[in-house]
């Protein structure tokens, strides 16, 4: 990010006030210079080593009773064909789409939270995950091998159930409660549309969608992460810079435009990222529920207050979803879906958000 400055040898003049933030560094290197925020880097740095370590507990997770020395070997591929299909053909795959899935959803809670100014404004209760599956089961309706629909079908529905969000909240600038009144009731609306669809099914196809609507990456494979891949790394980097523009709004609409913000572009530049992320999210892993919610309010933390953790929330949300995955495994005697686990878990966890004052704003 360019910053207006004096040259690099320069001093400020004696008795000028120091503008840099107190948790930043100024980094110059010619004419540019860029504000490195500390504690944010430095809870991102501190964020990888746990998520490689949550991976490699995913891996060896097992609802088989495999192993350390079987998996190792099926890694290596020094083990029997069976268990190197096993690790490599099936629970690599599955580890990887849900990082993505994951990174994908902390990012669109992120930027759905700092849109609406209020904690609870993720696309799990806006509505956004709700639509996206709604319009993944209506394609699975009349199928007869219990098949979901195709992921491109998530992004569709997800821009539908938002712009209705929108057009009912008054618009994306709306305040945050009218944004997340509006979606919660459109969320009821269109969750009972889909709860339409499936009893209309028949019995194979709706035991098939319904194990796809409470969020599950069993059988998973490589060419499912490839779509949630290509559209994150085109959108991470516009995230990140909407994600320093957002921080503005923590202003006063008058003061971000006199600092040369048009709220306009902005806010709807972020909501179509969010829109975009979790709805292909979702058509990919299903609506696996807190995660979106969980990611951004634990990366807020570690980064402080005054910054918009982009990068954070997609670590954060990329340790949930291994987390939570490899803990259905090991947990009960059958596997459990991952979007079970983050709802177990994630009850908890919105009443802790519920009652707790946000340390920015001193609201819940």
């Amino acid at each position: 990010m360019t910053a207006p400055h004096a040259p690099h040898d320069a001093v400020p003049p004696e008795g000028t006030a120091d503008v840099t933030p107190p948790d930043s560094t100024v980094l110059r290197t010619g004419t540019l210079s860029w504000l490195l925020p500390r504690r944010s880097a430095l809870a991102a740095l501190l964020l990888i080593p746990v998520l490689v370590t949550v991976i490699a507990l995913a891996v060896t997770a097992s609802s088989t009773g495999m192993g350390l020395s079987e998996t190792i070997g099926g890694l290596l591929g020094t083990g029997d064909p069976g268990t190197v299909m096993i690790v490599r053909d099936f629970r690599l795959p599955r580890i990887a789409v849900g990082l993505l899935v994951g990174a994908a959803l902390g990012i669109a809670g992120c930027l759905t939270q700092t849109l609406a100014g209020n904690r609870l404004a993720t696309p799990d209760l806006l509505g956004v995950d709700d639509g996206a599956a709604a319009a993944v089961v209506a394609a699975a309706a009349g199928s007869t091998t219990g098949m979901v629909g195709a992921w491109w079908l998530g992004p569709i529905g997800a821009v539908v159930a938002a712009v209705i969000v929108v057009l009912c909240a008054g618009g994306a600038g709306g305040a945050g409660y009218r944004v997340l009144v509006a979606g919660i009731g459109v969320s009821t609306f269109i969750g009972a549309v889909s709860d339409l669809i499936m009893s209309r099914q028949n019995d194979n196809t709706a035991g098939g969608v319904f194990l796809w609507t409470v969020g599950s990456l069993n059988g998973r494979d490589w060419s499912a992460g490839t779509p949630l891949a290509l559209v994150l790394l085109l959108l991470v980097p516009l995230s990140l810079a909407v994600g320093h523009r957002l921080q503005l709004l923590r202003f006063d609409d008058d003061m971000a435009a006199s600092l040369g913000v048009d709220l306009r572009r902005l806010r709807a530049g972020a909501l179509v990222l969010a829109v975009a992320l979790a709805g292909t999210a979702v058509g990919v892993g299903g609506p696996i529920a807190f995660v979106a919610l969980a990611a951004p309010i634990l990366a807020q933390r570690l980064a402080g207050p005054t910054r918009v953790p982009v990068t954070g929330s997609a670590l954060t949300g990329a340790v949930l979803i291994a987390a939570a995955d490899a803990l259905g495994r090991v947990a009960a005697p059958v596997e459990l879906p991952v979007g079970v686990v983050t709802s177990v878990l994630g009850g908890p966890f919105l009443l802790w958000v519920l009652f707790r004052p946000d340390r920015a704003t001193g609201k819940a």
